[in-house]
């Protein structure tokens, strides 16, 4: 990629301009190339508002609540005043295997549920009692299912990816439609530029999103590696499988954003930049917006010279077209896989005496990026910022990164030597005192290196996947965090079938590897010292943090009266309530809890036998306002904190006692 003076390229200096406040007409040359047209053929036009009534905050029908991602019901029968009186309404157990992670839909009178790995059921939504239950062939996705019906009911189907196949399923059996693809399935490596022959099934978690009579879907990437597919963005018409329409994450000759990567004849390699966690749409605007994931390979970009577009953006295209709106890169030339972990919210606020509809991307390192979601244009203004260089042979960091100057971050961003935990053994501490000596510690957007470098929060820290909800009629935003640094160290990977497979190699730019490391101490607790997890609650009018608290705590040290420091590596999502609640679960203590949204003060909690991880399901059945969460498992990274045996593997569902709240 050619650079300009000051080592900044053109897209830089376009992201410079329009981070500072200053975006010009789309006329100009090289804002036309960014600002592109919106849905009906003309950039969004001003007037254009969605509003709360815009949206079904009432059903649980789709993934995290609904196609816009709020994790927001509008129920209020629990509330403040009664939640301390929920008890469990009923279970529902899922068997040996895998612990559920999945986030269950309501569709009329059936509750859709995942069993392991490979089974769907439908429970009825009161009782728990099992309707149906069909076990398919090979892997589903296992965060979370899509539903469709036809403008007169009558055509009802649920779609999951199984074993890298979309399929079209009866909801009200379970029976595949075997008119939709071919025998109810459509192969979504059809449609990627090349050859896909030696490309392996692309299974993900990430469900999609329904748009009118249209599924979306984002592939992941073929490979952990440096040679990938790249992970394209598909739409298929939901009756048929056919396909409508595809977007080139990895930008074609020709396409916008193509010159950001090198021009080298075994170009078609490069991939990544996936979707692998979560998407949104916003149907009153017609867009649908995909938060991107790290280029291949995730920690050495030696030969991917360049900001490396559409990686580890927030794309908006056109729901009906395929189109790009408009984007945003949160990180240049990603060495950190500090992929956007979660869906992008939305709400409409008020600014400047208007009504603004705006997008909040919470991302992995700490930051709350809020752009008008029309145009892309932040709603506060984001600086590129001077960052540490590289030092490893071959490579080639980005000289700025983007930092917004509000909200403030919700996680901590640096690890030193005085943040070392005390909760873990002396010898323990002692070993990273001597660490500290020889690692880069630069701060901020260190980027890994071969004697090691710190990573904070770290690319298994910040924010993941359902890990924010809104509450947008009091234009509430709340976002879990993990705290969690890493050791980002880089090693030469000698054997020559590394060298072949890696795209653009030779000279300096040779395969180097990391080994993950998240720094864990011998008795299982994080290096730094708590909180580990926090829950942040914003007000989006003011972008002000109206309150912090940590997340959960960790049984081993609760019982040592050793409270308040947060889970070790919650993966539990938030859900907020119009009875002014947040619902969520917490693994290292193995609780559920409800919070006040206004404090966050717990205000009920229940002790389980195993974690809960994943998005509770919020919704009415029967005159009743249940919440069921998925639980099982030690949970990410619990194993090591010498936890019981957890229980079984199942839902539970929480509900106020008959005649109480009603």
């Amino acid at each position: 990629m050619t650079r300009l003076p000051g080592a900044i390229s053109e897209y830089r200096r376009f992201q410079s301009r329009r981070t500072a406040g200053l975006v010009a007409a789309c006329a100009a040359a090289l804002l036309a190339s960014a600002c592109t047209t919106a849905p009906g053929g003309s950039l969004a036009a001003k007037s254009a508002v969605p509003t709360v009534a815009s949206y079904d905050y009432t059903g649980w029908d789709s993934y995290l609540g609904g196609a816009e991602s709020s994790q927001y019901s509008s129920l209020d029968q629990i509330n403040k005043a009664n939640v301390s009186q929920l008890e469990v309404a009923w279970t529902y157990e899922t068997g040996p295997g895998a612990a559920p992670s999945f986030n269950p839909i309501k569709v009329g009178n059936m509750l859709i549920v995942l069993k392991g790995t490979s089974t769907l059921a439908a429970l009825d939504p009161a009782t728990g009692r099992e309707l149906w239950s069909r076990e398919y062939e090979g892997r589903l996705g296992t965060r979370g299912i899509n539903y469709w019906q036809s403008a007169d009911g009558t055509d009802r189907r649920l779609f999951v990816i199984n074993d890298g196949m979309l399929r079209a399923i009866n909801a009200a059996n379970g029976e595949p439609i075997a008119t939709f693809g071919a025998d109810s399935k459509v192969d979504i490596r059809v449609g990627l530029p090349g050859d896909t022959s030696a490309i392996r099934p692309l299974q993900t978690s990430n469900p999609g999103r329904i748009y009118k009579d249209t599924i979306i879907v984002s592939l992941p990437a073929a490979a952990y590696d440096f040679a990938s597919a790249p992970a394209n963005i598909h739409a298929y018409d939901v009756r048929t499988g056919a396909m409508k329409w595809a977007f080139n994450m990895v930008p074609q000759k020709g396409e916008f954003g193509y010159d950001t990567w090198p021009e080298t004849p075994d170009r078609h390699n490069y991939g990544g930049v996936h979707n692998w966690s979560e998407s949104t749409v916003d149907e009153e605007l017609g867009l649908v917006f995909i938060p991107t994931g790290t280029a291949r390979y995730d920690f050495y970009g030696g030969n991917r010279k360049g900001d490396n577009l559409f990686g580890n953006s927030i794309v908006a295209l056109n729901a009906e077209t395929g189109e790009r709106v408009w984007h945003f890169q949160t990180i240049h030339h990603d060495l950190w896989d500090l992929d956007l972990p979660q869906a992008p919210k939305l709400m409409t606020i008020r600014k400047d005496g208007e009504d603004v509809p705006i997008l909040i991307q919470a991302v992995k390192h700490g930051y709350v990026f809020v752009f008008d979601r029309r145009t892309g244009e932040p709603i506060w203004p984001i600086e590129e910022r001077p960052v540490p260089a590289s030092d490893v042979p071959g490579e080639e960091a980005s000289p700025t990164q983007p930092f917004p100057t509000w909200p403030k971050p919700y996680a901590r961003m640096t690890f030193t030597e005085d943040m070392i935990n005390p909760h873990i053994p002396e010898a323990d501490q002692a070993k990273l005192r001597e660490l500290f000596k020889t690692v880069r510690n630069d701060g901020e957007f260190t980027p890994p290196s071969l004697q090691g470098s710190i990573g904070m929060p770290g690319h298994n820290g910040g924010t993941n996947w359902g890990g924010s909800a809104v509450d947008p009629v009091r234009k509430r935003f709340y976002v879990n965090s993990k705290q969690i640094p890493v050791l980002n160290k880089l090693t030469l990977d000698k054997r020559p079938e590394a060298l072949e497979a890696m795209p653009n190699s030779g000279g300096d730019v040779m395969p180097y590897k990391e080994a993950v490391d998240f720094m864990l101490q011998s008795n299982g607790l994080p290096a730094i010292n708590p909180p580990w997890s926090t829950l942040t609650g914003y007000d989006m009018e003011s972008g002000e943090i109206i309150w912090q608290v940590p997340n959960g705590e960790v049984m081993m040290l609760a019982e040592k009266g050793i409270r308040n420091t947060g889970s070790t590596a919650p993966r539990g999502g938030p859900v907020a309530t119009a009875g002014g609640l947040i619902f969520i679960g917490t693994s290292s203590d193995r609780k559920v809890r409800a919070r006040d949204a206004d404090t966050g003060a717990v205000l009920w909690e229940h002790q389980l036998d195993a974690a809960s991880e994943g998005v509770p399901a919020v919704y009415e059945a029967g005159g009743k306002q249940y919440v069921v969460f998925p639980v099982g498992g030690d949970g990410l990274f619990a194993p090591r904190l010498g936890q019981p045996k957890p229980g079984a593997n199942r839902y539970v569902a929480f509900a106020l006692p008959t005649g109480a709240g009603q």
